[in-house]
């Protein structure tokens, strides 16, 4: 009984401590997301087209940033000021938002799962730190543009997205296709790029002034 804990227990921090060893690799492929790879076994369509930051019209990348973590450039995996924040308004009993940076969803579609628990986001927070430490933002937010979820039957990643709102590949979006297409995370689903409604498409606007924002503007031009 003693050796099949101790299998167990072993087992278990294998599995903890895979995605740090996997990181680093990561710094160059194609990964996919768990996700994904739920969706290719159980039969579920997926339509992801790999495509390098740098070949991505600039609008995106700063849509994404502006719409999902304004601080990317700045923190280290973690928005701890968003934390306390989230902390402070379920005291108070009003959570509203998830508050998860785009380090965390990296962290979150490549080796964990999707939903939440206490478990999975204890997970998340140490992972997402390490991930900040061994790779650069640039590298990050490619991995995010290119595993996200962007369409509503298995579309994944910004040039999958694209095409399945627009038609046109994601080099070639506009700032307010960008910022439409970065309105519908994290929720591709029950929001719709390809016919936004009234809520999508003031977000658009939202975002798309933000991201012309010389704060964001500066943040992605300094880790371009």
């Amino acid at each position: 009984m003693r050796r099949l804990i101790r299998a167990l227990i072993l087992i278990l921090l294998g599995l903890v401590l895979l995605p740090y060893v996997l990181t680093p690799f990561y710094s160059t492929g194609h990964p996919v997301s768990t996700l994904m790879i739920i969706r290719y076994l159980t039969g579920q369509p997926v339509t992801r087209k790999w495509i390098d930051i740098d070949a991505i019209s600039p609008a995106l990348p700063r849509s994404v940033i502006a719409a999902e973590d304004a601080k990317f450039c700045f923190h280290h995996g973690i928005d701890w000021n968003s934390v306390q924040e989230i902390i402070e308004d379920a005291q108070e009993g009003e959570v509203t938002r998830g508050g998860s940076t785009i380090t965390q969803q990296v962290a979150k579609n490549l080796f964990l799962w999707p939903g939440r628990s206490v478990i999975r986001k204890g997970l998340e927070f140490p992972l997402a730190l390490w991930i900040d430490l061994i790779l650069p933002k640039k590298r990050i937010l490619e991995l995010y543009l290119n595993v996200a979820e962007l369409g509503p039957s298995g579309q994944f990643g910004a040039e999958a997205g694209a095409e399945y709102a627009f038609g046109r590949s994601a080099s070639a979006l506009s700032p307010r296709e960008a910022a439409t297409l970065a309105s519908i995370l994290p929720n591709p689903v029950t929001r719709s790029a390809r016919r936004p409604g009234p809520g999508v498409r003031r977000l658009a606007g939202t975002y798309m002034v933000r991201a012309q924002s010389a704060e964001i503007s500066n943040c992605w031009d300094r880790n371009r």
